[in-house]
């Protein structure tokens, strides 16, 4: 089995762990989407080492244990046209600007083979396409957004765009900002830098690690709105990270607003009592995910060279916490 066949993972159990647990649910807790019974079966079939020999998913672990899991990587399924609901705001002979809604996948991946924007676009290009079998477009993803990140996303439609297009957002030449609601009155701007890599406790999770162990990233703000204990900010991203922006504003302590992966839905600032609790409870609630949404997006386009900008209305979810925000949260300062 070559390399690329497999994904391996090596952990350590740290010295200063004290308590006994199962091999099944220490590995559960480190790999990214696993799950118990898949974590079992691969122990099973010999795919895990714990100190150089197999052991059965109940060893208990002990500080200093070594494992090491070498897992065959299953080829993912085909993706296939599907027709969706897509918001396309912009459309020529090389992209489509999709103003995205909450709720989508950008991508196939594990637990998210279908439905996804790729899908529908799949299906919208063969539609044009008609019955033409020379034309062969398949759209190639850009950028991402994250699952309940609403917003502008552009994606190429032939190989030459999406090379033109990728370069142009590793080489940081482009322009995109995005609204956020979060929690606390930031100063009126600033910058966060820190470097972003997956937690050490979570692996599900990113985080601000110190030392170089993470990847460089750079995030600007700007408060354009403030409330009583919540701010409304708009971002400029000068790097790319997963979860860039919900990790920045969570480390300097501005939680983006009902994001339940990084300590939004709860109440951080301001009492948490009486009608003002029961307000939040419903607001964070009814929105369902992180108040985020990618406003605008500016770049060259690669065949006219001409520089375009694309913006994109506040969904209605996010509209009605801002709202609700204007009318009983007013800063008195």
């Amino acid at each position: 089995m070559s390399e690329k066949e497999k994904t391996i993972y090596e952990f350590k159990v740290p010295q200063g762990q004290q308590e006994s647990i199962r091999l099944d649910a220490y590995i559960t807790g480190f790999v990214e989407n696993a799950t118990r019974n898949k974590v079992q079966k691969a122990i099973k079939d010999g795919y895990v080492w714990v100190n150089g020999k197999h052991e059965k998913s109940s060893y208990k672990m002990l500080p200093g244990d070594e494992i090491y899991i070498e897992l065959p990587i299953a080829p993912p399924p085909e993706a296939k046209p599907e027709e969706l609901d897509i918001n396309i705001i912009h459309e020529d002979d090389d992209l489509i600007v999709v103003n995205k809604e909450a709720g989508m996948v950008v991508h196939p991946a594990y637990g998210n083979w279908t439905g996804t924007l790729v899908n529908g676009l799949m299906h919208h290009v063969d539609e044009l396409a008609g019955e033409d079998e020379d034309e062969n477009i398949r759209p190639g993803i850009v950028h991402r957004l994250d699952k309940d990140t609403s917003g502008i996303l552009v994606v190429a439609k032939n190989d030459e765009t999406l090379a033109a297009l990728s370069a142009k957002f590793a080489e940081k030449d482009v322009e995109r900002t995005y609204w956020a609601i979060v929690w606390g009155t930031p100063k009126e701007e600033g910058t966060i830098e820190g470097d972003i890599g997956r937690s050490k406790h979570d692996r599900k999770l990113m985080t601000v690690l110190q030392g170089g162990r993470g990847k460089h990233a750079v995030t600007h703000y700007k408060v354009l709105e403030y409330f009583d204990y919540l701010s409304l900010v708009e971002v400029k991203l000068e790097t790319g990270r997963t979860h860039q922006i919900r990790v920045h504003m969570a480390h300097i302590g501005h939680n983006v607003f009902g994001d339940p992966t990084y300590g939004g839905t709860s109440v951080r600032y301001g009492p948490n009592t009486g009608q003002r609790k029961v307000m939040f409870h419903k607001l964070i609630t009814g929105l369902g995910r992180q108040a985020l949404h990618a406003k605008t997006l500016g770049f060259e386009h690669p065949k006219t060279g001409e520089t375009v900008q694309f913006s994109s209305e506040l969904p209605g979810d996010f509209q009605y916490v801002l709202d609700t925000l204007r009318e009983k949260c007013r800063a008195e300062y």
